[in-house]
């Protein structure tokens, strides 16, 4: 009987390590896994995951910083601006995805992504309706870049006059985000209908959706998840100079596909940019529990280099490194973007404006992903938004204003995973481990019964050699 357990224990300790070592090599479990998960994660309607995409479950918050302007005779003179930012004016963000198709493959999925604001007073420093913000008058400096036109710069001349318009205005917060009928813009909407007689930073965002979308469902390729083939009927953007410059690349940014490795450079497509960017690998993080790789929009994303010079409009009028004009599609006006505070900007930016204190830590986008699911546990987008000024000899209004990218608010647009998806996530993560660590336990089992096998050899020998002393012992002692 001993002799049996001897080598039953030896057998099964050699023929456990061996299919260890075999299913590690081969990846047999975690490949399983990956298949598992390529299979689900796929917009598929009634499925799981196209529920969370289509009504995303995690909370989004919009925060809106704005700069008061305190100087505004002096900067007439041509002092250096002295803002002084005044915020958060806090917005809980209402995502969903409308107007659903599904191609005729099940490969790609066309829909809208509307979005609707809703003031969350407990979370802002004061009332959006009653707060006083002096900014700039982007339609009337606006209405100043329009007077290529001869015919136009003599009515714009008439209309600053009539309205009295300055550089500089007041406005609520309500206004300056969502909207007012501005003197100036409705003039001008007579001659040019395509020019709305309202004005607001995010005038006509509420309540709307930013175009139509055509996505890659994954079904063909787990990579594809989500990935954007198609906006408002193009494939490609036509307000930059080169080919590279014009790709719609990547996702929207609300998803991302699974099994994500660090090597990994993403890609987004954040309409309100009016161009792709791509965020890279920058350090592991843990979010409620979870693991995340946080991803970082890098600093030659708003460089001024060759790969960049497509973005410089007209053809090589580069502002320089941290800023994108994007007055090409925003009907002229000269919106300059560039992250909160000219962060990773150069230092002409930062150093002709006071008030401008650009960190790492309040000013850096970043999105930190689950990489087994692809499920951002936390993120946030922040940009600003400023406005290119300069002396116009043709308007008395502008005076000695100094030619600068002048800020006028910055945004964080902020998500972070609830306890409860977390929670199931977690679920998630710990059977996929448990699975994934098959051969592993089945290494210990080997180990296990060949320490048995050690015991039993141990053993077995000590009998013997007690058997043996026993044999040697003389029959009769004297």
């Amino acid at each position: 009987m001993g002799r049996c357990c001897f080598y039953a224990a030896g057998t099964l300790s050699l023929l456990l390590l061996v299919t260890s070592v075999t299913l590690l090599v081969a990846r047999v479990f975690q490949k399983a896994v990956d298949r598992t998960i390529e299979k689900n994660i796929v917009l598929r309607n009634g499925s799981e995951t196209f529920d969370s995409w289509k009504q995303p479950p995690l909370p989004v918050y919009t925060q809106f910083y704005f700069f008061n302007v305190t100087n505004p005779e002096e900067i007439l003179r041509g002092e250096i601006p002295r803002l002084e930012e005044v915020g958060p004016y806090t917005y809980r963000e209402i995502r969903n995805k409308g107007d659903i198709q599904f191609g005729d493959n099940g490969t790609t999925i066309s829909a809208v992504s509307n979005k609707a604001y809703v003031f969350v007073r407990n979370q802002s420093v004061g009332d959006s309706k009653t707060d006083l913000i002096r900014t700039l008058n982007i339609p009337a400096v606006t209405a100043m870049e329009w007077t290529h036109q001869r015919f136009l710069r003599e009515i714009i001349e008439a209309l600053l006059k009539t309205y009295q318009q300055n550089v500089f205005v007041t406005h609520t917060v309500d206004h300056l985000l969502w909207g007012y009928k501005d003197e100036i813009l409705s003039l001008i909407h007579t001659f040019k209908p395509e020019i709305s007689p309202y004005f607001g930073l995010y005038y006509g965002k509420n309540g709307t959706n930013d175009g139509d979308y055509v996505f890659l469902t994954g079904e063909d390729n787990y990579l594809n998840f989500s990935k954007i083939v198609e906006w408002n009927g193009k494939t490609s953007l036509d307000w930059w100079t080169t080919d590279r410059c014009n790709m719609i690349n990547g996702t929207d940014g609300d998803t991302f596909h699974p099994l994500i490795t660090k090597d990994e450079v993403l890609y987004v497509f954040p309409s309100d940019f009016c161009r792709s960017l791509y965020i890279t690998f920058s350090d592991f993080v843990s979010v409620e529990g979870l693991p995340a790789f946080r991803y970082t929009v890098p600093e030659e994303i708003l460089a001024n280099t060759s790969d960049n010079a497509g973005f410089c409009i007209p053809t090589g009028n580069c502002l320089g490194s941290g800023v994108l004009n994007v007055s090409v599609c925003k009907n002229g006006a000269p919106i300059i973007l560039s992250f909160p505070h000219f962060y990773q900007a150069d230092e002409k930016f930062v150093s002709a404006i006071e008030g401008m204190h650009p960190n790492k830590d309040n000013h850096e986008t970043f999105v930190d992903i689950n990489p087994l699911t692809g499920v951002i546990l936390r993120a946030a987008k922040r940009f600003q938004i400023n406005v290119y000024v300069e002396k116009l000899d043709d308007f008395i209004e502008t005076g000695n204003i100094r030619t600068m990218v002048f800020p006028v608010m910055h945004v964080n647009e902020s998500v972070l995973i609830d306890k409860e998806t977390a929670s199931r996530l977690k679920s998630v993560m710990n059977t996929t481990l448990i699975v994934t660590n098959i051969p592993y336990i089945v290494m210990a089992l080997g180990v296990f019964f060949g320490l048995v096998f050690t015991w039993l050899a141990c053993r077995g020998q000590r009998s013997v050699d007690e058997g043996t002393a026993d044999e040697r012992a003389p029959l009769i002692r004297t």
